[in-house]
């Protein structure tokens, strides 16, 4: 699901876990690891919940969460932002983390 401008409330309080997929329609390594968001989103449904957050749209909230490089995989508890994964990654490292959190 990807988050708008407005929507970044969306995933500060819900409940279950939320990772978040910063990016940029220009980034390589963004376009790499989509395809593995989009795969962890089906492995966890009802135990995770992936947006994709646009940061030449929602650049306010990259800066807030001091997003210096993209992708960045952001995963956030009870509203609480608990761990963050730059780079594109391997799947096996973003489901490492995921697990610590369910």
């Amino acid at each position: 699901m990807l988050i708008r401008k407005h929507g970044r409330n969306l995933f500060f309080n819900l409940n279950p876990p939320v990772l978040v997929e910063l990016w940029a329609p220009w980034c390589g390594p963004c376009r790499m690891i989509h395809p593995v968001i989009d795969a962890l989103a089906g492995e966890y449904v009802g135990k995770l919940k992936c947006y994709k957050l646009n940061t030449d749209e929602s650049s306010a909230i990259a800066t807030q969460y001091g997003i210096r490089s993209i992708p960045t995989v952001m995963i956030f508890k009870n509203g609480e932002k608990k761990d963050a994964i730059i780079g594109a990654v391997p799947k096996s490292t973003l489901a490492t983390s995921i697990e610590k959190f369910l």
